[in-house]
């Protein structure tokens, strides 16, 4: 039937193709990959590697202070929320991210007050770091909002308008010349809360209705999910801190130059798991969800993008960054394996929060965690960014086999049914 309508109007089928949710996410991550790799060359060109170490570190505890406003709701919101009026789920969201932006504030003004001033860089980077990770926060909400009302088109064209202004603005301090961190990370913010905020404003115009209040279970579930998230993004984003600490900021810049190009390898999966949740839980109820050729199709995609990735990378560092880089092609082959891995894994930790199990999910981003800064610890002093690399993989690979054994025992251990009768599907 398919091959019939693709035959009989190939540019409709298309079209519908185009249309769908994953597949727009997919470009929208694609698109932030092309960005990242614009404003890496720019970033490396204007700052010395041990200043681009500096926006390193900020972004990465930008980062892990956005997992702690969100407590874990991206992906238990829509997995709980499906279809529902975009006004009504700006508004269900708005409710989730209040408190804990609140207690967000809080604690940096605390922070900034009570911590000796050896420890802290400064009441401007403090208000910086605070203001980003609120808006990345809400950055993210809405990416999750977008996908249950059904308007991921919406949150790609907020990124098509973010990718236009953050490359904006990172050229005018490019041509500049500008060296300050601070500034560079002040880009971020622009282009990042002015979509952002357009789009809320637009959603709360549209017709709301009558939706069930499911943020308790929201909450729950992402309470439950949450050390997955910090895990996982403590995972993805302790070898930035540890480097600076175990070795030199200009170390973090070489290593940062090829981790912020390799980690693209795995958004495409990402984006598509994300996509599926609703869908995946859906099939698990009715006893359909089939996970073996989900998680074979996604191993395919990593066995044939992994050489591309590594091979276009070695070849064009030097050509791209600069001499001064030619070090960071020591770590390409790691990080490269190492992005594969965590790529697959994304699609079978995807597969269990659809079953609802989200302390499974929560268990195999920890084990990762620790494999992987304890070979930072290990292997960091000793190797510098090769130690860095090597850590990740092995970290990426331990998180990779918890999640498919995990993935293994949820399904032959758990029916549907009983899945149904206990609530947590």
């Amino acid at each position: 039937m398919t091959e019939q309508r693709v035959a009989a109007d190939p540019i409709g089928w298309l079209g519908e193709r185009l249309r769908e949710p994953y597949v727009q996410l997919v470009a929208s991550q694609l698109l932030i990959g092309v960005v990242a790799l614009a404003a890496n060359i720019m970033m490396v060109r204007a700052l010395t590697p041990a200043h681009r170490g500096e926006v390193a570190l900020l972004l990465q505890v930008v980062y892990l202070a956005t997992q702690a406003l969100l407590l874990g709701t991206e992906r238990s919101f829509v997995a709980a929320y499906h279809e529902v009026p975009p006004a009504t789920a700006v508004r269900l969201y708005g409710r989730l991210l209040v408190a804990p932006a609140l207690l967000g504030v809080a604690a940096a003004a605390a922070y900034a007050m009570l911590a000796p001033s050896r420890l802290t860089p400064g009441p401007a980077v403090l208000a910086l770091v605070t203001i980003f990770a609120i808006v990345e926060a809400a950055s993210l909400a809405s990416r999750s909002v977008a996908i249950a009302a059904g308007r991921v088109h919406d949150f790609l064209a907020s990124r098509v308008i973010e990718s236009i202004l953050l490359l904006a603005v990172m050229a005018v301090l490019f041509l500049a010349r500008v060296d300050s961190p601070e500034l560079w990370l002040g880009s971020y913010i622009v282009a990042c809360l002015a979509p952002t905020a357009g789009y809320v404003v637009y959603w709360l115009r549209l017709p709301g209705g009558a939706v069930s209040d499911e943020n308790r279970l929201v909450r729950r579930q992402g309470v439950a999910l949450f050390p997955a998230a910090i895990s996982n993004m403590a995972m993805l984003r302790s070898d930035r801190l540890a480097l600076p600490a175990l070795a030199s900021t200009t170390a973090l810049g070489l290593y940062t130059a090829v981790a912020t190009m390799t980690e693209l390898l795995a958004w495409p999966l990402r984006a598509y798991a994300d996509s599926r949740l609703g869908r995946w839980r859906a099939a698990h109820r009715d006893g359909t969800l089939r996970t073996r050729p989900i998680v074979v199709a996604a191993v395919c995609y990593v066995l044939v993008a992994a050489p591309l990735v590594a091979g276009g990378l070695y070849l064009l560092i030097v050509p791209v960054f600069g001499e001064d880089y030619a070090p960071a092609r020591a770590v390409v082959l790691p990080l490269v394996l190492a992005a594969g891995l965590y790529a697959v894994s994304r699609i079978s930790l995807g597969l269990l929060v659809a079953k609802g199990h989200g302390t499974l999910v929560s268990a195999a981003e920890i084990a990762g965690f620790v494999v992987s800064f304890a070979c930072y610890l290990l292997l960091i002093p000793g190797h510098g960014i090769a130690g860095a690399a090597w850590g990740s993989l092995i970290g990426y690979g331990a998180g990779l086999v918890f999640a498919l054994i995990t993935t293994r025992f949820a399904r032959d251990r758990i029916s549907p049914s009983a899945a149904r009768e206990a609530g947590v599907s």
